[in-house]
């Protein structure tokens, strides 16, 4: 089978894209600085299947020979851990990616994690043609790094909806999965531009999306390109709070305080659809889950200043 590179492969979607390759039998190396620790990786340290390196990409991954497939999720993800971090948000998602691709040899298949929030807040359907426009420091570098990948001849780029779910090490600035914690902890989720839409997938699809990437890479690499995600999974700040007080009660209060991460779109999935690949998960089914994690998991800090 292909021997496959997983880069922060200790991140909220990076232990689990790691525990569906190691169970669909696949020789899977992680690479992560763990700057968040290494314990979510631990219930699969044992597996013969994976190999688990110490490495900051900022260094360069060493025998990147060894692998035939690269999944590249290393960096720092949203808008308050890059605005935090300018310096280290750019070295990470712009220059690490660049010299991480061009290491490359023609064979090798890169597929890298990107994001819809290039779509900015236009209001309109966007598709994969759609201008792009990044509103925050976290999209442009991700945009600048795709385009770096997409130079590579056998590369896709994966442009995800806004990930939630569960997690062995878990994301709490994430939208379902803050308005959910707050509203159990807190009592109170406070919006701001409560009208604006974005999409949503669960990260189970979210993972499943990189094996269904593997499985169809050489038409897919055609293609380059897909937003990743459903149609049906695209809901305002407002319909996300009024799903999750559905479940919970507690007190919704719109401010009249403008987002300074305002993304305000509609995606266009049918590139990917049409090859196949459609989310299983809904939201009200992640609002569950987080639901009873949240009866005993308290967070600690969600990022460490490096």
């Amino acid at each position: 089978m292909e021997r496959i590179l997983v880069t922060g492969g200790a991140g909220y979607k990076g232990v689990i894209i790691t525990r569906k390759l190691l169970e669909l039998g696949y020789p899977t190396t992680v690479i992560d600085n763990f700057m968040y620790g290494s314990e979510p990786l631990l219930h699969l340290a044992s597996d013969p299947n994976l190999t688990i390196i110490k490495c900051d990409i900022r260094n360069g991954v060493p025998n990147l020979s060894d692998y035939d497939i690269i999944i590249h999720l290393a960096g720092i993800s949203g808008l308050p851990a890059c605005d935090a971090n300018p310096s280290s948000a750019e070295m990470i998602n712009v220059t690490a990616t660049k010299q991480l691709t061009r290491s490359l040899s023609q064979d090798q298949l890169i597929i890298y994690a990107s994001t819809t929030s290039f779509y900015g807040k236009s209001g309109k359907v966007s598709s994969e043609d759609s201008q792009v426009e990044p509103v925050s420091l976290y999209g442009a570098t991700k945009y600048r790094a795709e385009q770096i990948v997409n130079e590579h001849p056998n590369s896709i780029s994966l442009r995800f909806a806004t990930v939630f779910g569960t997690s062995s090490r878990m994301r709490m600035d994430l939208m379902v999965n803050n308005f959910t914690y707050r509203a159990m902890k807190e009592g109170v989720v406070v919006l701001y531009d409560g009208h604006a839409v974005r999409t949503f997938i669960h990260v189970e699809d979210v993972a499943d999306s990189y094996i269904f990437s593997i499985e169809n890479s050489e038409e897919m690499i055609k293609g380059k390109i897909y937003n990743v995600g459903g149609k049906n999974l695209n809901y305002s700040k407002k319909q996300i709070a009024e799903l999750v007080k559905s479940k919970i009660d507690y007190r919704i209060i719109e401010s009249d305080i403008k987002d300074k991460d305002l993304r305000h779109f509609y995606i266009n999935f049918d590139k990917i659809k049409n090859l196949g690949f459609v989310p299983k998960k809904t939201v009200q089914e992640g609002i569950d889950e987080l639901i009873n994690i949240f009866k005993f998991y308290e967070p600690t800090s969600d990022f460490n200043v490096i």
